[in-house]
């Protein structure tokens, strides 16, 4: 049993439980009022049942709901929303300083220029997760002409295709995404620091998106006490039925702290129970941010 398996497992004793207990709770009024409850029993047994395969039928059988639209239109805020690239770069481990530096001369000049109509949402080093790895995030508002824009633009400009030119000797790969934001999430804005920042990607089952759309949409309200959510988006162009989730904290121990918080909130742990099953795959960064990031 692998250990997403080993969650979902968690997830399901924990809510069954739950469900068990105020059952057990009804029991014990009927018996002191000298009610009959063999059919009480009967109905616990067969909604453990019912939930176990309703939980088990999750894992392996999904529902196609006809739709006439596309997933994207239902997801975001209206059909000008802004979209968002983001980049991970692996850099060679002993040019990661000089890296680091070339940014910080370079992409604050693209950011604070108007004639670009793109904006650097925040720039990262990974602290635990891939080792030796940049993680940039830009923002065009206006969607794809903006991005076309941007890119017709920037390949005219000398001191970028140099930059350009200066990176590619210092990294060992590098992948992209173009993503979408959900309309029920923060829409990310600067911060000022010191804060670590943790992007916890999900691969999730294709077909699925709506579907964790609608649970995230309510659990979100759990999750924005210590205004640690930063933001939420979801891929349109790259790994696709990709989830990205970035939240902020002040450090290791109020991330512990906020994610335990989250839950003593009724309804977080169903939240949980239900979206796990819609997972492949999952994936936790904790970054820091560069010296030039509008994220700090």
């Amino acid at each position: 049993m692998n250990t997403l398996q080993c969650y979902q497992w968690k997830m399901a004793t924990r809510v069954l439980q739950r469900f068990g207990n105020g059952l057990n709770q009804a029991k014990k009024t009927a018996q002191s009022t000298g009610q009959i409850f063999v059919l009480s029993r009967g109905l616990s047994a067969s909604n453990h049942r019912n939930r176990e395969d309703s939980w088990f039928k999750s894992l392996f059988v999904r529902k196609v709901d006809p739709r006439k639209d596309a997933h994207s239109h239902l997801l975001t805020k209206n059909e000008e929303s802004n979209l968002y690239k983001i980049q991970f770069h692996n850099v060679k481990p002993e040019c990661l300083d000089a890296y680091n530096q070339l940014c910080e001369e370079t992409l604050p000049s693209i950011h604070n220029d108007k004639y670009y109509p793109c904006e650097l949402v925040g720039t990262w080093n990974t602290w635990y997760g891939e080792q030796d790895q940049a993680v940039h995030m830009w923002r065009y508002r206006g969607g794809y002409p903006a991005l076309t824009e941007v890119m017709s633009k920037l390949r005219q400009n000398k001191e970028f295709m140099k930059y350009r030119e200066e990176r590619g000797k210092m990294l060992l790969s590098r992948r992209n995404q173009l993503l979408l934001e959900f309309s029920f999430w923060n829409e990310p804005i600067p911060r000022k620091g010191p804060n670590i920042y943790e992007l916890r990607s999900y691969q999730l089952r294709p077909g699925t998106m709506i579907e964790w759309g609608n649970y995230w949409a309510r659990a979100i309200g759990y999750r924005q006490h210590n205004s640690e959510a930063v933001g939420g988006f979801f891929s349109q162009i790259g790994n696709l039925y990709m989830v990205h989730h970035l939240w902020a904290y002040k450090d290791l121990e109020a991330r512990e702290a906020t994610r335990n918080a989250a839950w003593q909130h009724e309804g977080w742990d169903e939240v949980v129970y239900y979206t796990v099953p819609l997972i492949q795959h999952m994936d936790s960064r904790i970054m820091i941010p560069m010296k030039a990031s509008p994220l700090q």
